[in-house]
């Protein structure tokens, strides 16, 4: 059996924790690969509105077994208090929750380090979460790091204790005020690791490779977005991890040959949360129609998102460097209403008309080049299958199929699990 793979093809915030939750039923496996608590992915149905971190998608399905693997970051604090939001839902989290030994562990004075680093920069920050996720990364490839497994070895204290002291001497050299209580942080952070031992750890790879020989089918999730990938984004404005395909075979122990299906998420038009070039962003009413419409705040920090026109530029990028093989498009609904619809096709780099995402997309160095569609009026939320989609939306549609190569396999017309419909 393969793994199919879903992971978002923008800035991150495309929807995907909706489409996992939509695909669930069909996989006995959901794995999340990357990322930590910067996630936040979206589901929305019954009635509520429910947002999770560090979970999988497939939390609410109570056929299938969710894993958090290798290649995230947990903090045992959000974890415990994602966990403690989810409890009335009677969910059996030690058969139905399974946790990667592998997977490192974000310390409260990762966060501190990483409020400490982002206040040094001045207006030269990320754009960070404040999340600790870049300073536990740096502990991971920096070979300091802990790890789930450690939690159940006789040393664990001791580390713990050791690389906090180094962690407190950074803190002081970047000669920024931080007001802590790292008692306080401290307490938290033990009651999360209290609850994070009593769910189950596996050595996620062995399981999963076992699965799929036994038959099971798995759903790969990904958390953030390709143009964040640690080598492929808009570097320095990109998250710590590999947040492009192959960042499941690295953030499960899935072979490249493994992988079958490659889910691709795409808004139909563009949103950024943080720092970091945006060539197609908006600063005018159409932009802050769509944050409006679109209710564009970002699921874990709140922060507003920047809206602008889809870019098939940057949209092919992605695809090509993870070689999707489906695509599905949220928030067509979102612009309904707009009279005419622009979609930025190629660059103008430096003088020169370019249809590659090149290494500087800086705006001294990149202006979009627009092509123009007829918008359509429809209300798409109440509709429920192809057959009722506009025409102006459909052409528009084709135009982005043709442009990447790639069939658009779902197109979501609202934030309910019910609003999603298949071509």
């Amino acid at each position: 059996m393969a793994v199919n793979l879903l992971l978002g093809l923008q800035w991150g915030d495309e929807g995907k924790g909706k489409i996992v939750d939509v695909l669930t039923g069909d996989y006995d496996i959901i794995a999340r690969f990357q990322g930590g608590p910067n996630a936040g992915h979206t589901l929305i149905f019954d009635g509520y509105k429910h947002v999770l971190h560090t979970i999988p998608s497939g939390i609410f399905h109570k056929t299938a077994i969710n894993v958090v693997g290798n290649g995230v970051v947990i903090d045992p604090v959000i974890f415990k208090n994602e966990l403690d939001n989810l409890g009335q839902f009677n969910i059996d989290f030690k058969s139905k929750l399974l946790i990667s030994r592998k997977a490192h562990l974000i310390l409260p004075t990762h966060r501190l380090l990483d409020s400490a680093s982002e206040k040094a920069k001045g207006k030269e920050k990320i754009g960070s979460t404040l999340k600790g996720i870049g300073p536990t990364y740096m502990d991971k490839t920096g070979r300091n790091g802990l790890r789930v497994g450690d939690l159940e070895m006789n040393d664990w204290q001791e580390r713990y204790e050791k690389l906090t002291k180094k962690h407190l001497k950074m803190i002081e050299f970047y000669g920024v005020e931080l007001n802590f209580d790292l008692k306080e942080l401290q307490d938290n952070f033990e009651k999360g690791i209290e609850r994070l031992k009593q769910l189950t750890f596996i050595d996620s790879e062995e399981y999963l490779n076992n699965a799929m020989k036994n038959g099971e089918t798995v759903l790969a999730e990904g958390a953030q977005g390709s143009l964040l990938d640690v080598d492929f984004g808009t570097y320095p404005f990109v998250t710590s991890s590999t947040t492009t395909a192959a960042g499941a075979c690295t953030g499960l122990g899935v072979a490249p040959n493994k992988i079958g299906e490659v889910f691709g998420i795409f808004k139909a038009y563009t949103t950024r949360v943080g720092s970091g070039p945006f060539p197609t962003e908006l600063f005018d009413e159409d932009g802050e129609r769509m944050a409006k419409v679109g209710h564009e705040f970002g699921a874990t920090t709140g922060r507003p998102r920047r809206c602008g026109w889809l870019d098939i530029v940057a949209l092919k990028y992605a695809v090509q460097v993870n070689g999707v093989t489906q695509l599905m498009m949220m928030k067509g609904d979102v612009l309904s209403g707009f009279d005419t619809l622009k979609v930025c096709t190629s660059y103008n780099y430096n003088g020169n008309e370019i249809s590659h995402f090149p290494y500087n997309i800086e705006p001294e160095n990149v202006t979009p080049i627009y092509s123009k569609f007829k918008g359509w009026s429809e209300d798409l939320t109440a509709m429920t299958s192809a057959d009722e989609l506009p025409q102006n939306l459909l052409d528009y549609i084709a135009f982005i199929e043709k442009e990447v190569n790639v069939p658009i396999k779902i197109v979501s017309v609202g934030p309910d699990r019910k609003q999603t419909i298949l071509r």
